[in-house]
């Protein structure tokens, strides 16, 4: 029998691998520069990985534990991975045929070749073999796997050589397995030549392969890959050792089932000891007739001297309030400043910290970190810095950050022995909210300053996701800052805030009063407006109320660049909502929302997507844009990103997406809208700034 979808609801995660799709198109799309299609079609294969060891080993999880329930579109967990496996197979499909078809012979026409084996050149060969002597023989360790050597361990994601052998005296064949290096280049240049020539690491492993069985014959050789479960099962028996509780917990992942095995076209008998050994299931299989780890390929992307093939630059620029000649403590107490990255420079964020560290007057700081750039983070060096010269330093480090949690033990150690105070983290709760307190002693008093911020502490990726932050020194925001964190540092009851509001004690109820009351405004004939921008939409008390909401007569303008598990333009039910997704040069990261509120709009931004997780398992925060000026920015940069006819796609009632036109109107991609309104902006404000006379004078 087929269950029946509620018209209201989309799957979860065929809507993720919609969204990954269109990360493919655009590494289709002749339009873009061929090195950013590269980039596409190598995020494309990243993004896959990290769905299958979360959300397809989340959906195993389940089964295994008997619980085949429906969710919300009607789809139990076994259709959804027997669903799931269709569509990745047919996406890789797709996905081959255009790296071998387009992008291959299109980068040999720039002179950039990735040679296979039959291409080498004698000298070339020589190349090969001395580097295969020199840095790769020593770091190779082949294994044996028979009756007294069992199948070894083999870490996710790594690239992984199965050998069949047989020596002259017997008639059995024999299996290894060689693990290619994964510190050393997954690809490399050749020299001497007038193009540039790379090729892969695990071809020149297979290249010399018989040297590391000397009385072998080499059957075959072929590579595989794995994918291996990520969750981290972390209860709360040993609170206060969570850090050893992590590395156990990371430990095991290492050595988690595989959920997905990548191959190379090899013979059926050495699949099936490959998957007899590791105990992979058939519909586990995904045959591969491309580079089984493109990752290595994101290295050409950024190479110098290609310029012509990567987008147009376009620097991130200081916004004009910022005057070098004043500190920014001055520039706060005259105003709000909302800040728009990367269109906007990410550095007042991390000067808005270093003059924290530095500023004798300053008596505290306190931040909440979920992602950052590393040991090697400004950020984290203005903290280590403050606290060495006794300022109050306290951090909240979310060690859970998936993926990260190693890197962030790393250097949340390095906070404690500067001084730092470091929380772990909450028990049961992810701290996902991005929020900074500076307190300061001046003439007047105590004086508290707030960067919010939708994005992580990270001047690396600031420069590629789209965030908002703001920095403020008003009191309110001040006053709520300290009770947040007097709240997850200590044992106090969420307090009743001003202007912050938090999760998961308070943000749904508040979104779900926002839209009810457009809904109301709507009833009277008044103006009624949801405009909102996130990564997913997932939560069904939230899809439900904008359904109402839509009924009720309230125009709502959706921008959800992944996740979208709402059903727009369902007659009587969502006909009034409109949905788009924007996958451009730089990734849709920032969370805005409006709401006409009868004609008195009001504007938050928020660290939170709309998401089950996000608004009960996340301390996240959302905060409201005050100042009148600051608030029509994010009203028109809303508007305008429902207006791309470039770059947006739109949701359609079957769940499918389709571009969006431009018709007879003007080419619209807002991403590059932006970044030349930004440069308008500082030529405006360059204009009518006066031109200074400042005398230098020599010493008496």
């Amino acid at each position: 029998m087929t269950t029946r979808r509620p018209a209201a609801f989309l799957n979860r995660e065929t809507s993720w691998l919609d969204f990954n799709l269109r990360v493919l198109e655009e590494a289709q799309d002749p339009r873009n520069p061929l090195l950013e299609r590269l980039r596409f079609f190598c995020i494309f294969h990243s993004n896959l990985d990290e769905f299958f060891m979360v959300r397809v080993a989340s959906l195993q999880g389940l089964l295994e534990q008997g619980d085949n329930n429906p969710d919300a579109s009607g789809l139990t967990p076994r259709q959804q991975l027997e669903l799931i496996f269709t569509r990745v197979r047919e996406v890789y499909e797709a996905s081959y045929l255009l790296y071998s078809g387009e992008l291959i012979p299109a980068l040999a026409k720039e002179k950039i070749r990735i040679l296979q084996p039959n291409q080498l050149k004698p000298a070339q060969e020589k190349f090969i073999d001395e580097y295969f002597e020199r840095e790769i023989y020593p770091v190779l360790t082949p294994i044996a796997v028979d009756e007294s050597h069992p199948f070894p361990w083999l870490p996710g994601l790594t690239f992984n050589l199965a050998v069949l052998l047989q020596s002259g005296k017997e008639e059995v064949a024999h299996m290894a397995v060689v693990q290619v290096p994964g510190r050393l280049p997954g690809i490399f240049r050749l020299p001497d030549s007038d193009t540039l020539e790379m090729y892969w690491l695990n071809d020149a492993v297979r290249r010399r392969m018989s040297s590391l069985f000397p009385g072998y014959h080499l059957l075959e050789i072929a590579g595989f890959r794995l994918a291996r479960d990520s969750e981290l099962d972390l209860g709360d028996e040993d609170r206060y050792d969570y850090v050893g509780m992590l590395e156990t917990g990371l430990k095991k992942r290492r050595s988690a089932k595989p959920i997905r095995l990548e191959h190379e076209a090899m013979s059926p008998e050495l699949l099936l000891r490959i998957q007899k050994a590791l105990e992979v299931r058939g519909s586990e299989l995904f045959p591969v007739r491309g580079p089984l780890d493109p990752r290595p390929l994101l290295s050409l992307v950024d190479m110098p001297g290609y310029e012509h093939l990567r987008y147009r630059p376009q620097p991130p620029l200081i916004p004009p309030e910022f005057d070098p000649e004043r500190g920014i403590f001055e520039v706060l107490r005259e105003r709000d400043i909302l800040l728009h990255h990367p269109y906007d420079s990410f550095d007042p964020v991390v000067r808005f910290v270093e003059a924290a560290a530095e500023d004798p007057d300053v008596l505290a700081i306190k931040q909440t970190l979920y992602r950052t750039s590393g040991k090697g983070s400004p950020v984290v060096q203005s903290l280590i810095r403050a606290a060495e010269s006794g300022k109050q330093v306290t951090v909240l480090v979310e060690l859970t950050a998936r993926f990260d949690e190693e890197r962030n033990i790393g250097w949340a150690r390095d906070l404690e022995e500067a001084g730092a105070h470091v929380l772990y983290g909450l028990a049961g709760l992810k701290v996902h909210a991005k929020i900074t307190l500076v307190v300061r002693r001046e003439s007047s008093g105590i004086c508290r300053y707030v960067h919010l911020g939708t994005g992580n502490y990270n001047e690396r990726t600031a420069r590629l996701y789209t965030d908002m932050g703001l920095l403020t020194a008003a009191d309110d925001f001040g006053s709520d800052a300290s009770a947040f964190f007097n709240t997850i540092t200590g044992y106090s009851e969420p307090p009743q805030f001003s202007r912050l509001v938090m999760a998961p004690t308070g943000m749904r109820d508040k979104l779900m009063l926002l839209i009810r009351r457009e809904s109301d405004w709507a009833r009277t004939g008044q103006n009624s407006e949801i405009l909102a921008k996130m990564n997913s939409l997932v939560d069904p008390k939230i899809i439900q109320e904008l359904c109402a909401a839509g009924k009720s007569g309230v125009k709502i303008q959706l921008n959800v660049r992944g996740i979208c598990c709402l059903r727009p333009g369902v007659p009587g039910i969502s006909d009034n909502i409109r949905v788009v997704s924007i996958v451009d040069r730089y990734l849709e990261h920032s969370r805005a929302f409006a709401f006409g509120n009868g004609g008195d709009p009001e504007a938050y931004l928020s660290s939170a997507d709309w998401m089950p997780r996000n608004l009960d398992r996340r301390v996240e925060l959302m905060f409201p844009i005050q100042q009148a000026d600051l608030k029509e920015k994010v009203l028109r940069l809303l508007r305008a990103q429902m207006s791309d006819n470039q770059k947006s796609r739109v949701l359609k009632p079957d769940g499918t997406y389709e571009r969006v036109a431009a018709g007879r109107s003007d080419p619209f991609r807002v991403q590059e809208r932006l970044y030349q309104q930004s440069l308008e902006e500082q030529e405006r404000v360059r204009a009518l700034t006066p031109v200074r006379f400042i005398p230098i004078e020599g010493r008496d």
